[in-house]
């Protein structure tokens, strides 16, 4: 299967990618090809789901949140996005993603 290079649009905040700029601001504007812009599909819906799991977790007094294994897996699928898009990114977008905290 051939995969053709492609833009994609990433909003981090909104947890979504299109293939098309749509009417809300994108974050990142990455070339890569199709086969890797569906990871981005994947981590959204993992950190989607952990961020839920953490709403839920919020309602239990005794659990306490710095203990909390799920905040630890939404900061790994951060990392990754963040890893991706300083891959694919280009010189500017690569400059700001060093600048942030999960990337070091």
């Amino acid at each position: 299967m051939i995969y053709i290079d492609t833009t994609i649009y990433v909003n981090v905040n909104n947890q979504s990618y299109s293939y098309v700029p749509l009417g809300e601001p994108c974050e990142f504007k990455l070339k890569m090809d199709s086969k890797n812009a569906y990871i981005f599909e994947k981590l959204f819906l993992q950190l989607n789901s952990l961020e839920f799991e953490n709403a839920v977790r919020a309602h239990i007094p005794y659990l306490q949140y710095h203990l909390d294994e799920s905040n630890d897996e939404i900061d790994l699928r951060l990392k990754k996005i963040y890893a991706l898009i300083h891959e694919f990114g280009d010189e500017h977008t690569k400059d700001f993603v060093e600048q942030l905290p999960y990337f070091h």
